[in-house]
């Protein structure tokens, strides 16, 4: 087999597992992780349960949807584990200001904010003012651009 033939099958079976994965991709959000770590290694549980952001710890971790959540305790890690959902931040943990513009960028952990009980993580405590602008808006424009918004 020529190099040629051999580039040109592996392209065609590469389009063909993309293609084939399109349907899951649509339903298995991707979550932001810096360096593997989702929320930059924050416990996404103590949003919710203490109101502030805290960072976890390595060694109380588990592994969803592609990335690691670092959590404060072992009852956050457990509260997670039966929920995640509950607990994971709204777009995959990318700017909620952003999605809304129809692009993605890295998120601050100390810029959130929990709206009818999801997190919202956004790029920094100034555009997280933006983003307080028009809250409703902003998640309404993010909701119509998610997950569409990860393919551009």
């Amino acid at each position: 087999m020529t190099m040629l033939n051999r580039r040109t099958l592996l392209s065609g079976l590469a389009g063909a597992l993309t293609a084939s994965a399109l349907p899951l991709w649509a339903e298995t959000p991707v979550f932001y992780a810096d360096d593997g770590a989702a929320i930059r290694g924050y416990d996404t549980v103590a949003y919710f349960t203490q109101g502030a952001p805290v960072q976890g710890a390595p060694a109380i971790a588990v592994m969803w949807k592609g990335a690691v959540w670092h959590f404060a305790s072992h009852e956050n890690r457990a509260a997670f584990e039966a929920n995640p959902r509950a607990f994971a931040p709204q777009f995959g943990g990318y700017c909620a200001y952003a999605v809304a513009r129809g692009y993605t960028t890295d998120t601050d952990p100390t810029a959130w904010r929990i709206v009818d009980g999801e997190l919202f993580l956004i790029h920094s405590p100034e555009v997280a003012r933006l983003w307080a602008e028009d809250i409703a808006g902003n998640i309404a424009g993010a909701r119509r651009n998610w997950p569409s918004v990860l393919d551009r």
